[in-house]
């Protein structure tokens, strides 16, 4: 692909695993949001829940989470105190008959809360809330962090799906993103947790890191496909050092530019079709027997704070400092500073302070993104039997875009916008073309490709 396409395209935009994006949340939305919309939970509604552990026994360089290192355990298991408190408040607020078909602990690291305090953190959850029988818990996995205990620990709790972040295997890479992990470790924990019973391996790479090659990613790719993951999610590392003071560790200089980038990311996703894997969205791949490609196969497909998903519950519930929840109402994320959210759950056990309320626009907005996301295109028809009387102007808008699309990315064809194949590897930037508060906020944002 020409460079100046690349470049073109490729300016700061929002990840889009929501819509309005988490820039535009506002102390509007509280507590008293949080309440009601409890409350509002169906009792025959599948929902899905998200658990934050926002501490690593290290910190790396590359990361954006809200996560803290921490050498101690005593931080974390007074965090557990509050955590348990918190499980218990919703839960009690929460119709019982509701159906929890999802558990996603995330972090930081959950894998270093140690083996006791993990089951019993699941033990909570079961207690306060009802579990459908095919659930899927899902975690986030540290090979540093692991052990036989901590594997037993994970069977224990049922889990279905581990998580490794590998990044990179180069050693040089690996310094460089404060990061080290080696093959040997990952391949031996992937394998203790599929001897457990787990079901689904995701790994994550990233592209774009410092002193990150064309050549050294292949031999990264050519390792993880040796490990057989059920899915790989290739994500381009997003530098923000202005929100995410420790990446000012990594020297601007030592980054690959957007070109590079754009070539590494299109080498990687090579080797993935080429193993037989499919492509999901703008950066997920999954073996074709994988619950997430036949979602994408079957126009399931969504995405939420977690990126691509085949959760098809509407609402998310998310416990833990800084965790985002969706409702359908809108939007509500808890006070990201540990200490300031152990106060809030200890006063009243529950700790939003900010959030957003959708407006029918919002709505409409955001469906039409995610399918731009998810598939690629999104029909006129659905917009306006979804939403009558609104879908004129977003329709407009496609249209617009696509008279002004002189580089091909898109078509419309029988009541369909639709990115073309040229037009994919930009689907973050046409998909920003239909938002209506772009500009308008304080979001800074990392490059489009």
């Amino acid at each position: 692909m020409e460079d100046a396409l690349i470049l073109k395209h490729a300016g700061p935009v929002p990840r889009y695993t929501s819509y309005p994006t988490a820039p535009h949340f506002s102390e509007t939305v509280g507590s008293a949001d949080y309440e009601s919309w409890l409350g509002t939970v169906g009792p025959d509604e599948a929902i899905s829940l998200y658990a934050h552990i926002p501490y690593c026994d290290r910190l790396c360089w590359f990361c954006a989470c809200h996560t803290k290192q921490t050498l101690r355990y005593d931080p974390v298991a007074t965090y557990l105190k509050g955590l348990h408190r918190e499980v218990a408040e919703i839960g009690g607020r929460v119709s019982r008959e509701a159906r929890v078909t999802a558990l996603h602990f995330g972090g930081g690291s959950p894998t270093l809360v140690r083996p006791d305090d993990m089951v019993a953190l699941k033990r909570a959850f079961t207690e306060n809330f009802t579990f459908a029988s095919d659930c899927e818990i899902s975690v986030e996995m540290d090979p540093n962090d692991l052990d036989e205990a901590r594997y037993d620990a994970l069977a224990a709790i049922g889990m279905t799906r581990a998580s490794f972040g590998i990044q990179d295997f180069d050693p040089v890479v690996q310094r460089a993103i404060n990061r080290i992990q080696t093959y040997e470790q990952t391949r031996g924990a992937i394998e203790a947790a599929r001897a457990r019973g787990v079901h689904s391996v995701n790994c994550d790479v990233l592209y774009g890191l410092p002193y990150q090659s064309l050549q050294s990613l292949e031999r990264t790719m050519e390792a993880v496909l040796t490990l057989a993951p059920d899915r790989v999610a290739l994500f381009g590392y997003a530098h923000v050092p202005w929100m995410k003071t420790h990446q000012k560790m990594i020297p601007d200089e030592s980054l690959p530019g957007i070109v590079e980038r754009f070539a590494q990311m299109t080498r990687a996703s090579e080797m993935l079709l080429a193993a037989g894997y499919e492509a999901i969205g703008i950066d997920h791949f999954a073996k074709p027997e994988d619950s997430l490609a036949r979602a994408s196969r079957e126009g399931k497909l969504r995405r939420n704070f977690q990126g691509y998903t085949d959760d098809a519950a509407e609402t998310l519930i998310g416990l833990g400092a800084s965790a985002i929840g969706q409702f359908r109402q809108g939007y509500v994320q808890n006070m990201p500073a540990t200490g300031e959210y152990l106060r809030h759950v200890e006063s009243t056990g529950l700790a939003a302070v900010r959030g957003y309320h959708f407006t029918p626009d919002d709505r409409l907005r955001a469906k039409v993104i995610a399918d731009i996301m998810c598939r690629f295109a999104f029909s006129f028809d659905e917009v306006e039997q979804a939403f009558p009387g609104l879908a004129a102007v977003v329709i407009e808008e496609a249209r617009l875009y696509r008279a002004r699309d002189a580089d091909g990315l898109t078509t419309i064809e029988n009541g369909t916008f639709r990115l073309t194949e040229r037009g994919r590897p930009f689907a973050r930037s046409v998909a920003a073309a239909f938002d209506a508060y772009l500009g308008n906020g304080r979001g800074r944002h990392s490059v489009a490709v």
